[in-house]
């Protein structure tokens, strides 16, 4: 649904979008990258406002998100298009292409959730920062409603529409997809350096933030880059979790899948500098099952989606030393 946007400028005879890095200047009718905000008579508007093209009840494992409401299922929705072009997208149906549509509003969306007895909403699926403005608005009102709001997102976006969006956002995973200049440009049409930028602010902040990056064979599973991203992770804070994915071909790319031993060397390397490590779409429990950095307690274990809560208080603690752990 067309509707006006949010951060942007009038500038020679057409309009600069602020909402992300690209900064694309558009001159009357021409869209943007992310293919859903446009200039009409030096106007900026949003194709997609109130558009979701996928609505599921999902485990918050999905997200995925391990140390926040840990066993609960919530609300996830998501709209079409996106601000990246990454050629391996596991979701390229939604992110490139437009597909079959329906539209709510804000107060619908909320009234949804309410209903199904979730907890709360998850913006994901495709990218929610090219949803911007109807996720500002159902956010807010999410909150009001006692409801808790997730953003599973590629972090490409600029700070300040990302401090006005933080201000109801309750947790985040935001895609690392590798720590190389030349494979983010190339492959994503985007860079490091800016989503890094945005895990920092939205974890000091004092947001819930987990970190995703897909290792791709031959392309961004170089050990050393990946060891800075390491470092650079830790340096925000060492209790981050990160989830190392294993890739599936999908979409442009048709590279074999991650070696799983290359994703347990990476785990082993990871935890030298980050308390909290799994790895994703292997399902193996020992890679995914939470132990307490401090007393080595199991805490919480995982089999797929399949959770066990075992030793944790009811404000997220270990029961044995008392560790903050998870966010309830």
């Amino acid at each position: 649904m067309k509707k006006m946007a949010t951060f942007f400028e009038e500038k020679d005879g057409g309009v600069i979008c602020n909402l992300c890095p690209h900064k694309c200047f558009l001159k009357n009718g021409q869209t943007g990258i992310c293919g859903v905000r446009f200039n009409e008579n030096g106007i900026l508007f949003t194709k997609n406002y109130g558009d979701i093209s996928s609505i599921s009840m999902d485990p918050i494992e999905k997200k995925p998100l391990y140390h926040f409401s840990p066993g609960t299922e919530i609300l996830s929705v998501g709209t079409w298009g996106c601000n990246l072009k990454c050629k391996f997208c596991q979701n390229w149906e939604i992110s490139q292409e437009k597909p079959a549509i329906k539209v709510v509003t804000p107060d619908q969306l909320v009234q949804i959730a309410l209903s199904r007895g979730s907890k709360g909403i998850a913006y994901t699926y495709s990218e929610p920062i090219v949803w911007y403005e109807f996720v500002l608005d159902t956010s807010r009102i999410a909150h009001k409603k006692g409801l808790y709001n997730v953003l599973v997102t590629n972090g490409y976006i600029e700070i300040e529409p990302l401090k006005l969006l933080l201000q109801n956002i309750d947790a985040m995973n935001i895609d690392l997809k590798g720590f190389n200049s030349e494979f983010y440009k190339k492959e994503c049409l985007g860079d490091y350096e800016s989503v890094l930028k945005v895990i920092k602010f939205a974890y000091d902040y004092g947001v819930h933030v987990e970190v995703t990056t897909l290792v791709i064979p031959g392309k961004n599973d170089n050990e050393e880059e990946l060891v800075r991203e390491f470092e650079a992770l830790s340096k925000i804070s060492k209790d981050i979790p990160l989830h190392l994915t294993r890739y599936f071909p999908a979409y442009k790319y048709d590279i074999p899948p991650t070696p799983v031993d290359e994703l347990k060397k990476l785990y082993l390397l990871a935890k030298e500098f980050l308390n909290f490590v799994y790895i994703g779409n292997i399902f193996e429990s020992e890679y995914e099952s939470t132990i307490c950095p401090e007393c080595n307690t199991p805490l919480i274990i995982r089999e797929g989606y399949d959770v066990k809560i075992l030793n944790l208080t009811k404000e997220g603690k270990c029961k044995i030393c008392g560790r903050e752990i998870v966010r309830i």
